[in-house]
């Protein structure tokens, strides 16, 4: 079942959150898959000035968020090179792609889509 949101990110994260309990995942890796799709929908808010939609699904082995926008990114490489540590920018896509242990995304003029897996069980 589809979310959509708009500023409401306390709601996203409640329904990770929810998500992830209900599949099983232990619980320092719940607050790691909340903070990565919290980080994900806020770039949402920040850089698209529109609504997104939030898809969270599980099978035995792993548990996968899907964030969709209307947003462009541009750096095929987004969030895979540390950040400077002086730099504004960068740090959030390079934080998830550390907490999940997978990160998907795809990005062209008509929107994006970024998936986070991480594995049950672990």
């Amino acid at each position: 079942m589809s979310m959509t949101f708009t500023t409401d990110l306390a709601a996203v994260r409640a329904r990770v959150s929810r998500c992830a309990r209900e599949a099983g995942l232990s619980d320092a890796r719940i607050i790691d898959l909340v903070l990565a799709a919290g980080e994900i929908t806020a770039n949402t808010v920040r850089h698209t000035h529109s609504a997104g939609t939030l898809d969270v699904w599980h099978d035995a082995s792993e548990i996968v968020c899907e964030v969709k926008d209307k947003g462009f990114i541009r750096d095929p490489l987004a969030g895979t090179r540390r950040p400077a540590a002086d730099a504004l920018h960068g740090h959030g896509l390079w934080l998830v792609r550390r907490l999940c242990d997978r990160v998907e995304i795809r990005s062209d003029e008509t929107g994006s889509t970024i998936r986070l897996y991480m594995f049950l069980g672990k």
